[in-house]
């Protein structure tokens, strides 16, 4: 029986009061069907934060977007698909033109707009598509637009990716007020994120300043999208926005941390973050099966996040899972070479709940039982190195010939 205090709902990120959102096809993509801007706004100058790429290479819409987010303040996202708008001539001052188209559309300050875009790398990205598109999204905003946003970030998603939870301001000091944190995300291949994932925007309608909305933006992602990996790709466009518009409780104070109120809050960003980062690895380019990789027993936490992101980066762990092939030794192998300090006598694996290694040395197990299990929707490998007291967790997905065809085609 579940006790979350959350509430699943729908509506992304329009779910949450005080934000609108639209998604129209602007002519970045030669397919006229589907949408290729997004654009999310909030009914009034609130607070905002951003995570970013740690790539050294990394999209021009980045550097506008932290100029613009130095106060802690923003009114409106503009995403695009198609194209990253990184190593691209002229990209940065693209970047700031379409601020200002969104900012005269809407009739405020260009500082107040974040850009972000995503799609191929290196090609020039032309003003032309938003000089209409901006306006086209303007006109089309709406508190139902959550879902054709979400629609028009995807690039290679074969779904867009929503989630909206709410919770009771009973108990935490907010009686009778209801919060809300929705959120959307794109991300399929080029998946491992340094921050956040390729494209993410979190909103919530409850109090919060832009100092603590910050560092809870850090720490949720850190704990959520920073666990995924696909490919081991670190995209050049990596964002990830949240902004809250306080719509909730205009008249009480603001959410603090370590209140009960700041803690359920974090919970709840976190619960949204992490939905949608497990969307992510299961909708991995040409994936099968979701795969949760488990690793407990560690000496340190750097020792359990590396030895939990070499088995979910292996391609041949990842290659075992698609041939429905419970091979243990390619888990105990990346291991070995993640620099996680244990000793193999100590080891211990599981795969899919059976006992395939122990004391570093093989169990046998029944392969025809595990053929079987092997036809959930979802893979859990668990490792106990049994060197300490430390854990971590990585969601990832298989490796099929579909996603060496997807990227192989990726231009074409």
């Amino acid at each position: 029986m579940s006790t979350t205090p959350f509430t699943v709902i729908s509506g992304g990120i329009c779910a949450p009061k005080g934000f609108s959102a639209a998604g129209v096809h602007c002519g970045i993509r030669h397919n006229h069907e589907k949408r290729d801007l997004a654009l999310i706004v909030a009914d009034v100058r609130c607070a905002g934060a951003g995570c970013y790429t740690t790539n050294k290479v990394y999209g021009a819409p980045i550097k506008v977007d932290r100029a613009h987010l130095q106060d802690g303040y923003a009114r409106a996202i503009l995403v695009n698909s198609g194209n990253a708008n990184t190593c691209a001539p002229g990209g940065l001052e693209l970047a700031q033109d379409t601020c200002k188209l969104v900012a005269d559309a809407l009739g405020i300050d260009e500082n107040d707009v974040l850009p972000s875009s995503t799609g191929v790398i290196g090609q020039h990205l032309d003003l032309l598509p938003f000089q209409s598109g901006a306006p086209a999204a303007v006109a089309s905003l709406s508190r139902d637009g959550g879902d054709a946003a979400a629609r028009a970030i995807m690039t290679t998603d074969t779904h867009s990716k929503q989630y909206a939870v709410s919770f009771s301001g009973d108990g935490i000091g907010y009686p009778g007020a209801v919060f809300t944190v929705g959120g959307m995300a794109k991300g399929a291949g080029m998946i491992m994120p340094s921050m956040a994932t390729m494209i993410s925007v979190v909103t919530t309608d409850a109090p919060v300043k832009a100092d603590f909305l910050h560092d809870v933006l850090v720490r949720c992602v850190n704990k959520s999208f920073n666990r995924v990996t696909v490919d081991s790709d670190t995209s050049t466009n990596d964002s990830c926005f949240l902004m809250a518009s306080g719509a909730a409780a205009p008249e009480q104070g603001y959410f603090e941390p370590n209140t009960p109120a700041g803690q359920m809050f974090e919970r709840a960003v976190m619960f949204v973050c992490a939905s949608l980062a497990r969307e992510m690895a299961a909708d991995g380019e040409g994936a099968t099966r979701l795969v949760l990789v488990r690793v407990a027993g560690a000496a340190t936490d750097a020792d359990a996040d590396a030895a939990a992101r070499t088995v979910a980066n292996s391609p041949l762990v990842k290659t075992a899972i698609f041939g429905h092939d419970a091979n243990w030794g390619r888990i105990a192998g990346a291991l070995g070479r993640s620099g996680a300090r244990f000793n193999q006598e100590d080891v211990s694996i599981d795969i899919l709940g059976l006992p395939v290694c122990r004391q570093g040395l093989t169990v046998p197990f029944d392969e025809e039982e595990a053929l079987r299990r092997f036809e959930r929707p979802e893979i859990d490998i668990d490792v106990d190195l049994g060197a300490g007291e430390c854990q971590s967790i990585m969601w990832t997905c298989d490796f099929s010939y579909e996603y060496v065809k997807i990227n192989g085609e990726y231009r074409s």
